[in-house]
């Protein structure tokens, strides 16, 4: 009898593009992918924190190069996409968030989340995902959504907005690349220890309500995103386009 085999976790000869690669999920997701093999081209805005971030991987024995964009200018950050891909894979990671009340958001807050999670994500993945039609090899575009792209939160109007419309934007690239072998997911992670979330962790009523909210009864840590990334990077999600995988540790599950 012949075993079926599994498909490999492996990203040799992969090309890769990892946009807020420069800290937290970014860099974690960058990481993982250059450990698995991926050749990595890292991009955020600030040029020094991005240089030390690829050296980092580098020092690792991975592969991966800086590539410093502001992806709010669209017509620049398609060109220099263009200019360095054709890439196989993209991890579309870059993000915002202004946690206030709803009563508190201004109009420069609205424009600004959305500007970051929604319009700059999306025009990242139509530049990729056109040079990967032009390649023909197909390929797997990761968006970084989150737990608030299915459910509310406090203080988090326009972000589980801006994550609801990432989730429906997934959804629907799925269908219209799903011909050309490229597949579109999302990973939607709880509260993970970053940087950013320290403050939020500092804050005692917040934490009360993260921690009776997740099931596993710890908040999140960069290394339980790393796996799923390359997970739905590679020949093992080969079926798996058009939904979310939940890094929750339970939250919506009821």
């Amino acid at each position: 009898m012949k075993l079926p085999r599994t498909p490999s976790f492996r990203l040799d000869g992969r090309r890769a593009l990892v946009t807020g690669a420069s800290r937290g999920i970014g860099l974690a997701g960058a990481a993982a992918l250059a450990e698995a093999g991926a050749e990595v081209t890292m991009v955020a805005r600030g040029a020094d924190a991005l240089r030390e971030a690829a050296d980092a991987i580098h020092a690792a024995g991975g592969a991966a190069r800086a590539l410093s964009l502001d992806l709010s200018d669209v017509a620049a950050a398609e060109q220099a996409i263009e200019a360095a891909g054709p890439f196989d894979i993209l991890f579309n990671n870059a993000g915002a968030n202004r946690a206030r009340p709803m009563l508190d958001i201004t109009c420069e807050d609205f424009d600004h989340v959305m500007e970051v999670n929604v319009r700059a994500a999306y025009f990242v993945a139509k530049a990729v995902a056109k040079g990967m039609i032009a390649a023909g090899r197909g390929g797997s575009i990761i968006h970084t959504s989150s737990q608030m792209g299915h459910v509310g939160g406090i203080d988090r109007t326009v972000y589980a907005a801006s994550k609801h419309a990432l989730e429906g934007l997934t959804k629907a690239m799925a269908i219209e690349l799903g011909p050309h072998n490229i597949r579109v997911n999302t990973i939607a992670p709880t509260f993970i220890r970053t940087p950013l979330t320290e403050a939020t962790f500092a804050n005692p009523e917040r934490m009360a309500w993260i921690m009776g909210k997740i099931k596993l009864g710890r908040v999140g840590e960069l290394e339980d995103v790393m796996g799923a990334v390359v997970f739905l990077a590679g020949a093992a999600s080969a079926m798996i386009t058009g939904t979310s995988l939940l890094i929750d540790g339970g939250w919506t599950a009821g």
